[in-house]
């Protein structure tokens, strides 16, 4: 294994951090229009909480992918090919969930502001689920054979398994979103985020204690990395604990930024488990390696010389984007 793959299977990892960090709030805001509003001044509050952020956040998830396709073409191929209705429901999801914000706004009836502000709900809720349930099923290991080709039954991809990181994900991304909430909003929406975090953190904890049996049982990272996963798993269950604290003590960023690296945490567990591989095979014989997976070291050397030249440029652009919008949004009966 060359330093330009360790560098690029990193920058990967890295690049999910920051969709997760950034578009989990997005999910989880988006899974309140209807089921946090009240009524539909209230939707469209929240909907501006993420207005002048959403679609930036989703560049993440299509840089990773690009940079996927580029650096390790054979991860791409197998990864792609063998979810591939699992990413067709994600991408429906994401198009459901992006054009609902933009319909809804011009829609003059209020039966279809309705059904566009459950499109926007749902989508965000499967987006955050399927995200879930790929990457769980994906790490306790996938009938690969010998050329990398990917042939799943369904219940290879939906399991007990599965479906839990699915769930735990899921509700991540929803007190994530909570706190992005309570960051943006005052008055009533600001206390009613409180009060739902107050309960669903608890759950929370709970979803986390099954996840990490599950991944005992189902994957072969407490075999292989017993220290790193185990200091990793307390990691999160730490970080989860501080934003209850800060959702306790009334401390937003304090919660805001748990939440965050909570969710973070899970991606760097997949990482550090799937390492040194990109697939996880169930013949750990035909397992993708990052060493065997790669482009040329040509092309990963001129990928890192423009990624490394153009990221600092991006990153001072998204934080410009959020201080210019920082201040937050009054509830609809402040306005009155």
């Amino acid at each position: 294994m060359t330093n330009f793959q360790l560098i690029w299977f990193i920058l990967i990892g890295v690049l999910f951090s920051g969709f997760f960090f950034l578009e989990g709030f997005d999910f989880g805001v988006g899974m309140l229009i209807k089921s946090f509003a009240r009524n539909d001044a209230e939707e469209d509050v929240v909907i501006r909480t993420i207005g002048p952020h959403w679609d930036g956040n989703e560049v993440w998830l299509i840089t990773a992918g690009g940079a996927m396709f580029a650096s390790f073409p054979m991860w791409y191929a197998t990864l792609f090919s063998g979810y591939y209705l699992v990413l067709f429901l994600i991408l429906a999801s994401l198009i459901f969930r992006g054009v609902s914000f933009e319909f809804r706004a011009n829609m003059e009836t209020a039966k279809w502001r309705n059904f566009w502000g459950w499109a926007g709900t749902i989508g965000s809720l499967c987006a955050a689920f399927l995200f879930g349930m790929l990457f769980t099923s994906m790490i306790a290991g996938m009938p690969i054979d010998k050329n990398g080709d990917m042939t799943a039954h369904f219940l290879d991809y939906v399991n007990l398994f599965s479906v839990v990181g699915g769930v735990a994900v899921t509700v991540l991304c929803l007190v994530h979103g909570l706190n992005f909430m309570r960051l943006k909003t005052s008055g009533e929406l600001r206390e009613r985020a409180l009060s739902w975090n107050k309960i669903l953190y608890p759950v929370l904890f709970a979803g986390e204690v099954v996840f990490a049996i599950l991944l005992f049982f189902s994957t072969d990272f407490f075999d292989k990395k017993p220290l790193s996963t185990t200091a990793i798993v307390v990691a999160l269950v730490i970080f989860t604990v501080l934003a209850y604290w800060g959702v306790l003590g009334n401390h937003e960023w304090l919660s805001f930024i748990g939440s965050g690296l909570s969710l973070i945490s899970v991606v760097v567990l997949i990482f550090n488990g799937l390492f040194p591989r990109v697939m996880i095979a169930n013949n750990s014989a035909y397992s993708l390696l990052i060493k065997n997976s790669s482009s040329s070291p040509y092309t990963l050397k001129l990928m890192t010389i423009l990624a490394f030249s153009i990221l600092p440029i991006v990153l001072v652009y998204f934080i410009w984007s959020y201080w210019v919008f920082y201040k937050r949004l009054a509830s609809p009966k402040q306005n009155a």
